[in-house]
């Protein structure tokens, strides 16, 4: 199985479930997802795995939120989704992805249930 992490070196909760794939056995495709952010397809195919809307993967304490108004509940699915595309940070970290499954590694110990 292909597993996949959308990763932030800074982050330590991101290191962790690196670390945590690691210790599995498992060595994951890295994307550093500042740098090479995801397209607006694939941002909306991880959004379906993991079961859950936009808003609910945006860190809403990243300055790009407030800034642009992200709060605001009539923005639709394909503004916040852009909006993440456009300014990385709002997405939470680190998203794991394997096969048609996706968690978020908040704690490391949520990936362990798509493994």
């Amino acid at each position: 199985m292909k597993v996949k992490i959308y990763h932030n070196p800074r982050c330590s909760k991101s290191r962790e479930t690196l670390q945590l794939l690691r210790d599995k056995g498992i060595e994951p495709e890295i994307i550093e997802y500042l740098k090479t952010p995801p397209s607006a397809e694939e941002l909306d195919g991880i959004l379906q795995k993991l079961g859950i809307e936009p808003r609910d993967l945006m860190r809403k304490k990243e300055k790009p939120y407030d800034e642009y108004d992200l709060f605001d509940k009539s923005l639709d699915r394909e503004t916040l989704i852009r909006a993440m595309v456009e300014h990385p940070i709002l997405i939470e970290r680190p998203i794991v992805v394997a096969g048609d499954k996706a968690a978020i590694g908040r704690p490391p110990e949520n990936v362990l249930a798509i493994l």
